[in-house]
């Protein structure tokens, strides 16, 4: 899923070119193309299906040039992640109806590799032999406010369980309650299963979702696809899928992992992941003189010669149009600044 605009890392990710498509992590590479390599040991290039905003089409064509336009679909509008797994389940439904399908955020760090490919692997078996709904659970390393929860109940097989219930974002009193008792997991957002069960569950938990998507049948995967698409994506609701599938259905279970995972959602889990200097910060900039600077993140331009005095715990950004300089501890609130930003100034710099 590679749709995002990814609003909490403005002004570094935008409309034009959010941030699945920039190196965040300053390797070479960006988010979208480390996740495309990431699935590489599991199945061949042919087997990876991009799903996007149409906008980005070129911007994926470019930077994973190993595979077909049959492979990128374009969605014409921004409708949560529900409409784009059902749009996903009945393209590759269409290409091989016993298919089972990893469907997998593009902005996400994953640093144990090996880890994270052989939970999939787990999962993916018990999808393919079971009528099941499975999803990657991140083991809690604190009481994180940021993240939805899942209760697991008994152990299905080894490694495998089941979900007693789907928890949302929780406060911080809770989300220490949820810690330690043991039996909750982070959702991570990274499902399993096989085309025939989450189609099944289209059906019959989400069928306003199933009956305009199925009328495509016989289009996907032909000239007449995208035409379709256009016309009755839109008019599919903007629902994600946890609501409108996973928190309804009863044949749901979860993978508890640990691979070094960060779904990288704002500057300071950025800060989180990057390497640091003596004084905790991280500096993803070329000539910056930093003087009494502690615990902050400094992303500027090539070429530019930043001074920084007496800063604690702060984002430093400068995009050559737009710098932002924000207390780390409020970043939540960047999200509304892009809306105040769009108010006074219009959306030149979003």
């Amino acid at each position: 899923m590679a749709g995002g605009v990814g609003s909490r890392f403005w002004p570094g990710s935008r409309e034009a070119r959010p941030k699945q498509f920039l190196d965040m992590l300053g390797v070479g590479k960006s988010l979208l193309r480390l996740t495309f390599e990431r699935f590489l040991p599991l199945c061949p290039a042919s087997n990876i299906f991009i799903v996007t905003n149409a906008a980005y089409k070129d911007l994926i064509k470019a930077q994973i040039p190993e595979i077909t336009d049959n492979q990128i679909l374009c969605e014409p509008s921004r409708n949560n992640t529900g409409p784009c797994v059902a749009y996903t389940a009945f393209k590759l439904a269409a290409l091989d109806p016993e298919a089972n399908f990893v469907i997998a955020p593009s902005d996400h760090i994953v640093l144990k590799e090996q880890a994270f490919l052989d939970k999939i692997q787990v999962a993916l078996r018990f999808a393919a032999a079971n009528d099941a709904l499975v999803t990657l659970g991140i083991e809690p390393s604190r009481p994180d406010t940021g993240y939805g929860y899942i209760q697991t109940d008994h152990e299905v097989s080894a490694g495998l369980f089941k979900v007693k219930r789907f928890a949302e974002k929780p406060d911080l009193a809770t989300a220490r309650e949820f810690v330690a008792s043991g039996e909750y997991v982070w959702n991570a957002g990274i499902f399993i299963w096989n085309v025939r069960s989450i189609l099944s569950a289209f059906q019959n938990l989400s069928p306003d979702i199933f009956d305009i998507l199925g009328k495509g049948a016989g289009r996907y995967n032909t000239a007449e696809e995208q035409a379709f698409i256009n016309t009755h994506y839109p008019t599919t609701p903007n629902i994600s899928v946890d609501f409108a599938i996973m928190e309804k259905a009863g044949n749901v279970y979860t993978v508890p992992a640990e691979f070094g995972w960060s779904d990288l959602g704002t500057w300071a889990s950025l800060h989180t992941e990057c390497p640091k200097d003596e004084y905790d910060n991280v500096i993803q900039s070329e000539t910056v003189l930093a003087l009494d600077i502690d615990n902050c993140l400094v992303r500027t331009p090539k070429g530019k010669l930043v001074v920084l005095k007496d800063l604690s715990d702060y984002i430093v950004v400068d995009e050559g149009d737009v710098l932002l300089v924000y207390p780390k501890s409020k970043e939540q609130e960047i999200k509304q600044v892009t809306g105040m930003v769009r108010d006074r100034f219009g959306d030149s710099f979003l």
